[in-house]
């Protein structure tokens, strides 16, 4: 079957888009009947949520047992994160962070709408773990709002709020860098959400100076589930250091686009079959848009971090569109390159400049430009600049440099051998 493929942006699909389970995967956060509108609180303690106490140490060995890594976009483990919080002195936050900034991405705002209480349910859990009295949950999208507002309000009613813990909404800057860590700390101080400069990170002060956990709201919700079901259940199934079931957005040359749970070490083949791909793959963006353009047929590749990680980009997210033969893969990567330039925070020179030149180089290319200068300085920014500034953003931009400009210097090396693009 062949479909139209347009080569502008691929975003995320519809909210109303159907959550489905690659086959083989045991179900585990898209469960028959979550989509649709009866699903509630009694659906999730029937499935033994909310329901035993947590003892803090003990949890904190199973996370690590358990292998869950944060499925944010840094894939840090876990229980590190936790635990360090959970060793501070004195008063602590946790925060839910649902802000979900990347275009291509859904499966945060899905399992805030579609799921909101097992979320909570992993939001209190760590707040019990780490020792906070705070628990906020942190989201831009409307109707993610309005669905944890609702959810609050019924466990609040059901008693199933600690006394001692106060939990709440935060609306969240519809930027992508509103998403950070620090600056979802900084929005919820009162000032605009953009990223600070580390030392100190959030786990040292966050919230009103004080330890905060960030934790993504994915994340959280296999807390809840390994709290429930265990640490040895949880990595029965994924591979080596990618252990569980994750959420990922398909989008691209599909023609069944949306969010998919599938076990971690898995194909993009596996991925890409299940929402019907559409011919062959040329190019893939996995990651979201801050992983690069990956060139080429990657259906081999294995969706865990380390071999994500080899083939030159990042699991991130979990955001996966696939490129077909009716992508261009530069003027894709220029549409990138001109988000990245609109999305910097503007608070660092070298990100200014950077995703500022990236997008020049870009768009003199599509105008028409052959200077092999062109490819040599998007390779060179590519490799030379990530790093620096006051957040990773601009390290997106760069991977888009390097990964875009070997394909450039694919094309001139075709073009010198008299070969068609």
């Amino acid at each position: 079957m062949t479909i139209a493929i347009d080569t502008a942006l691929y975003r995320a699909p519809s909210l109303d888009t159907p959550a489905r389970v690659v086959e083989s995967t045991p179900p585990r956060l898209v469960l028959p009947g979550v989509g649709s509108g009866d699903w509630g609180l009694r659906n999730e303690r029937e499935l033994g949520f909310f329901g035993e106490p947590v003892d803090g140490p003990a949890f904190l060995a199973e996370l690590e047992r358990s292998g869950l890594r944060g499925r944010g976009g840094a894939g840090f483990p876990a229980h590190r994160k936790w635990a360090t919080v959970a060793a501070a002195a004195g008063p602590k936050v946790v925060v839910a962070n649902g802000h979900e900034g990347e275009p291509a991405s859904l499966k945060d705002t899905w399992l805030l709408t579609r799921r909101p209480h097992l979320v909570l349910d992993g939001l209190l859990l760590a707040a019990a773990v780490v020792g906070a009295d705070d628990a906020l949950v942190y989201a831009s999208h409307p109707e993610a709002v309005a669905a944890v507002e609702r959810a609050i309000g019924e466990i609040r009613s059901a008693g199933l709020v600690p006394e001692n813990v106060r939990l709440r909404v935060h609306l969240a800057e519809d930027t992508y860098v509103a998403g950070e860590e620090s600056a979802v700390c900084q929005s919820i101080n009162g000032f605009p959400a953009k990223p600070t400069s580390k030392p100190p990170r959030p786990y040292q002060q966050g919230v009103n100076g004080l330890p905060t956990l960030v934790s993504n709201v994915e994340t959280l919700a296999h807390a809840a589930w390994i709290h429930v079901h265990g640490a040895t259940e949880f990595a029965s199934v994924g591979s080596g250091s990618s252990k569980g079931t994750a959420l990922f957005t398909l989008t691209g040359a599909c023609s069944s686009p949306g969010v998919y749970e599938m076990s971690l070490g898995r194909p993009v083949l596996d991925l890409a079959t299940a929402g019907t791909m559409a011919g062959t793959m040329t190019g893939m963006l996995i990651g979201g848009w801050f992983g690069g353009i990956l060139t080429g047929d990657h259906s081999a590749l294995h969706c865990c971090y380390d071999a994500v990680r080899a083939a030159g980009s990042g699991l991130g997210c979990a955001a996966v569109t696939v490129l077909g033969p009716d992508d261009d893969i530069i003027e894709i990567a220029g549409e990138l390159s001109a988000w990245f330039r609109q999305e910097s925070a503007m608070q660092c020179g070298v990100c200014v400049s950077g995703t500022n030149a990236i997008a020049r180089a870009f768009r003199q290319v599509l105008s028409g430009s052959h200077d092999p200068a062109h490819r040599y300085n998007l390779m060179r920014w590519g490799t030379t600049t990530p790093g620096r500034g006051a957040c990773g953003f601009a390290d997106g931009a760069f991977t888009l440099a390097r990964t875009a400009g070997a394909e450039l210097a694919r094309r001139e090396e075709n073009s010198n051998k008299g070969v068609l693009p």
